[in-house]
This record gives structure tokens, sequence and C-alpha cells, in this order.
């Protein structure tokens, strides 16, 4: 990638993207726009707001512009898959891809939703190898955490889900995501409050991966409060909810004395991955975590 003395944009800019819908209160335009001006690179990142029927329309684009990758979020990390060259064999897994990267034309899409999840505990020295996990919701934030626990070799997995009409879908997914390591993986019904006890009460790692605490259900917790009692300090608990910052799960388990992580890491790792893949440049993290952290404050005044 060219690099230039400023970060004006040129005949020669590389571009970037988001296609997301809704796109307009995505952070990655400011994430990925921060890291090519710590790093002076002629590159710009952009964020498209898409309608399903237009997805087929941007990836052209993507190839024709010449663009060097994009992210995806809701509702394209499916739909996009047929319109790739090759994807990996964890977004094969998983079904579902959040990043493109474009090589001279060839367009190879992943999955590093779970792998940034992962980084952020790692980064904070939260043990991992052979540690227990309960994790409620196996959408597709909660799969990608599981099969990238996976490749961290956590020994045991409690996955709790309700009992809908997915519920054998996901069933036979997590068994494929089984089969790849070692790590035991148990899919549990939600209504089962004894068994969550006992999943709780077996894990370090609690990992809320549901909408609940967002937006309208955020007065919402991911289990009943009789469950939530049998945290303790020594565990730590994540939310990959970022808005608001502190859930009420999340608060509960800080006032229990467990280690907390809102989904602000899981998004700004994900993103550093992508990033690496596309500049083969590590993400200036801090700068990025301030650039995020003063937006976030501006936005609430």
């Amino acid at each position: 990638m060219m690099e230039e003395e400023n970060n004006s944009t040129s005949g020669a800019t590389q571009l970037f993207s988001l296609f997301a819908h809704p796109a307009g209160h995505s952070l990655s335009p400011l994430m990925h726009n921060t890291s090519f001006q710590h790093y002076q690179m002629n590159a710009k990142y952009l964020a498209f707001d898409l309608q399903p029927e237009q997805l087929e329309s941007a990836v052209t684009a993507m190839r024709t512009f010449k663009f060097g990758g994009a992210n995806l979020s809701m509702p394209f990390k499916h739909q996009v898959i047929p319109l790739l060259d090759h994807i990996t064999p964890r977004a094969k897994l998983l079904n579902s891809v959040n990043v493109i990267v474009n090589h001279n034309g060839e367009l190879t899409g992943d999955s590093v939703d779970g792998e940034g999840f992962f980084k952020q505990l790692a980064n904070q020295n939260v043990t991992i190898v052979n540690e227990t996990m309960t994790i409620f919701g196996a959408g597709g934030a909660g799969l990608s955490i599981i099969q990238a626990a996976t490749e961290q070799h956590l020994k045991q997995i409690f996955v709790f889900k309700r009992r809908n009409q997915s519920f054998g879908q996901v069933d036979q997914q997590l068994k494929q995501i089984e089969s790849q390591g070692a790590t035991q993986i148990r899919l549990l019904d939600y209504a089962n409050e004894a068994m969550m006890i006992q999943a709780i009460q077996a894990s370090t790692i609690v990992v809320n991966a549901t909408n609940l605490g967002m937006g309208d259900y955020n007065s919402q917790l991911p289990a009943p409060p009789g469950v939530l009692q049998y945290l303790t300090p020594a565990q730590t608990v994540c939310d990959v909810i970022y808005a608001p910052l502190e859930t009420k799960f999340l608060a509960i388990a800080r006032q229990q004395g467990c280690q907390t992580f809102n989904g602000l890491g899981m998004l700004i790792y994900q993103g550093a991955l992508s990033f690496k893949q596309w500049t083969h440049q590590a993400m200036p993290i801090e700068i990025v975590k301030n650039a995020i952290q003063l937006q976030l404050t501006e936005s609430r005044k």
C-alpha cells in the first residue's frame, strides 16, 4: 500500500468499506481511518448502508474500484458468501463472513469476531486454555465466540439457547464445531435454570452473546437474578454489547467482584484483525481506544 506524508485523498487512495444496514452508527470508520492516519497511509474507510438487494452490486464495485477489503455486518454475513471467490475454513464452519480481503481481484472471506473476543481477554491476561465457559445465546456472535473457543483450547462450553425452531440446526452446527477440536460443547435449554446454575458454578468465563441489555431490551438480563447470584470474584464476565458500555448484566457481575468486559474490546480487536489482513500492520490499539472514547463521550453530551 502506498504511503504519503499526509492523509489527503488522491487518485491513488485505496478504499476500504463497511457493508451494513444500518451503517451510520458504526465505529469502524473511526477505528480504521484513525489507524490509516497513524501510519500515514493513503487509504480511506467508508461505511455504506445497503439494502439486501444491493449487496451484489456492492461486491462487484469492490472488484471494479479495487477496494482493498471490506467488513460486513448483519444481515450480510451469510448473504455475501456466494459472491466471494474463497472463504476460510472457519468462515465455512460458521457459514458467516465479516471481513473480505481483495487479493488482485480475488475476494476471500473470513470470520474474525470470535478471535477478536479472545484477543481482548488474552491482552488482559485472562486465562483461557483448559478453562470452562458459559455462554448465553447462539446467534452469529455466540457461534463465532464458541468456534474461536475451540481454537483457544477451552476445556468445555455450556451454551444456553431458547428451544425454538432453530434449536436443532444450531445443535448440528455446534456438533460440527466440536468435531474440529478437543473442546466439549453442550447445548442446553434456556429454560433450564438448575442447569444454568451448575454451568456458572463450573465456569471461569461467562458471556452474554444475546441482545438482552441493549436498546429496547436494556432493562433485561440474559439470565435470572437467581442464577447470576452464583457469580464470584474468581470469574470473568463479558458482554458483546457496548452500547450501553455497562449493561445491567455487567453491573451485577461487577458488584459481585467479577472482572468484567463490554463488547468494545471485541469490536476493536476484530477490527485489528481485519486491519492486519488488509495492511500487514498492527492496529494502534491504544490510539484507537482513545479516539473511540472521545467520540462516545462527545455523543453523550
